[in-house]
């Protein structure tokens, strides 16, 4: 895409039926992984690894009765009900150690297509093998929930890269909008079947252990198999050189070199401040947007009393209206700009959150409601925030920034729990509780007003579009 005078992007003629054909293949990869998010990291695996290591601390427990006996963990004293949360802490905290090293790698290596194969490959056979946790073998469970989630995060730095490769400045906001939506819908088919599965597991000739393990096992396949789609279809690209025509050619071994790139591209971002000044923004209200869905279960279940039914039934339709929220917040952004949609998608977070605290317990209706709100501005938010974030990523250094965007995700996301949990062991109530996310997202706001896009964007080395 050729630049004017001005610095602006001139308008192309559109995409090239080869490179539509790629596009779809990347839509693809986002499809395949929230399979796994949403039936295996949201719904099932975490309360099933509590019922196995439960079965292994507390054999022959009575329905109703509480276990007191704990795990042994690398010789740490570990309550069954807080497995399943410690060992997503654990993966966390891994992927934020190891991603930026992925990063590093990936812009070093040409075929991303087939480095995204290999992590997905990795991640998918871990999400397949729960389904042969059984009885009380809450270990293996453990070290599959760990490889799984640390192989989506690696997969997720080259597959957020490769988006440069695919749209321009002008484009980006539709095409991540597009991504983040086959992955909503994606989503929402698998965990409406697997949700069917489980509750009709008797008319099937199956136990309820037996049927969460075969939905266990069919998003692994599904993350697995619809992987194949973006490595097949999506072609290699010589590495970008950057505007200072320093070569991005390997330098050094496979380690040395990587790790040197990862030292490299650390004081590389002291010189780009708009870009690690969006980073920390989107740290801030990110936050409060995982923990609104972290927290919505619990609240309906036990400030709202509602039945576990309801809570799916809400959780089916955030999925849903998802998928409808990015493609609206990507038209938006291409008619507004990016950043005025998610300062907008922030004033609509806090009006959720404001409503929330207000909601009446047992009224179902008004929580459908919320939940529609809620499905409308998360993938708007999330999908948007990638596209905005792709365009101040300075040229060549592509993974290696957004290695940065997903292990800092990853490494502050317990923050909004924290404050969660500590107001509510201050106030006795979730309500006070959900009020207080109001702060990540009029911070994260205050924030974002701050960047200047356009100077970021110049600073990164990249085409101005011409809404920001």
């Amino acid at each position: 895409m050729s630049r004017s005078a001005t610095g602006l992007a001139e308008a192309s003629p559109g995409p090239s039926p080869e490179l539509r054909r790629e596009r779809r293949a990347w839509y693809v990869y986002d499809w395949a992984n929230s399979a796994y998010v949403t039936t295996t990291g949201t719904v099932l695996f975490a309360p099933y690894l509590t019922a196995v290591a439960t079965a292994a601390a507390c054999p022959g427990l009575a329905d109703g009765e509480v276990c007191g006996t704990t795990l042994s963990v690398l010789g740490v004293p570990v309550a069954p009900g807080s497995l399943a949360l410690y060992t997503t802490t654990v993966s966390t905290a891994l992927s934020a150690l190891l991603l930026p090293l992925v990063g590093a790698l990936c812009d070093r290596v040409v075929r991303k297509r087939l480095l995204l194969g290999a992590f997905a490959l990795v991640g998918a056979s871990a999400a397949a093998a729960m389904a042969a946790v059984t009885g009380t073998d809450w270990q293996l469970g453990v070290l599959l929930q760990v490889v799984a989630g640390a192989s989506l995060g690696a997969s997720l730095v080259v597959y957020n890269a490769l988006l440069l490769d695919l749209a321009g400045p002008d484009e980006r906001d539709a095409v991540s909008s597009r991504g983040w939506a086959m992955g909503y819908l994606g989503g929402f088919l698998l965990l409406a079947a697997n949700l069917g599965v489980v509750s009709g597991h008797d008319a099937l000739g199956l136990t309820e252990a037996e049927a969460v393990r075969v939905s266990l096992l069919s998003a692994g396949l599904w993350w697995g198999v619809f992987s194949l789609v973006p490595v097949l279809g999506l072609k290699d690209r010589p590495l970008p050189v950057p505007p200072d025509g320093e070569p991005r050619a390997p330098r050094g071994g496979a380690v040395s070199g990587t790790f040197g790139e990862l030292v490299r591209t650390l004081r590389h971002a002291r010189a780009h401040p708009m870009t690690l000044l969006l980073l920390a923004a989107f740290l801030l209200y990110n936050d409060g947007v995982q923990t609104v869905i972290y927290a919505a279960s619990l609240f309906g279940t036990v400030e709202l009393g509602l039945a576990q039914a309801q809570l799916i039934t809400a959780i089916l339709l955030v999925q849903g209206v998802a998928f409808v929220g990015a493609l609206v917040f990507g038209v938006l952004a291409g008619r507004f700009g990016a950043q005025r949609t998610v300062l907008w998608s922030l004033v609509a977070w806090t009006g959720v959150v404001a409503a929330g605290f207000f909601l009446p317990a047992g009224r179902f209706g008004l929580f459908l409601g919320l939940s529609v709100a809620i499905g409308l501005v998360l993938g708007g938010t999330q999908a948007i925030s990638r596209s905005l974030y792709s365009q101040l990523v300075p040229v060549g250094r592509e993974a290696q920034y957004f290695s940065l965007y997903q292990a800092a995700e990853r490494g502050t996301s317990w923050i909004g729990t924290l404050v969660f949990g500590l107001v509510y062991q201050l106030t006795g109530s979730y309500r006070p509780a959900v009020a207080s996310l109001v702060v990540f997202f009029v911070l994260g706001g205050l924030l974002l007003l701050r960047v200047d896009v356009r100077r970021g964007i110049a600073d990164a080395g990249r085409p101005q579009p011409q809404r920001v």
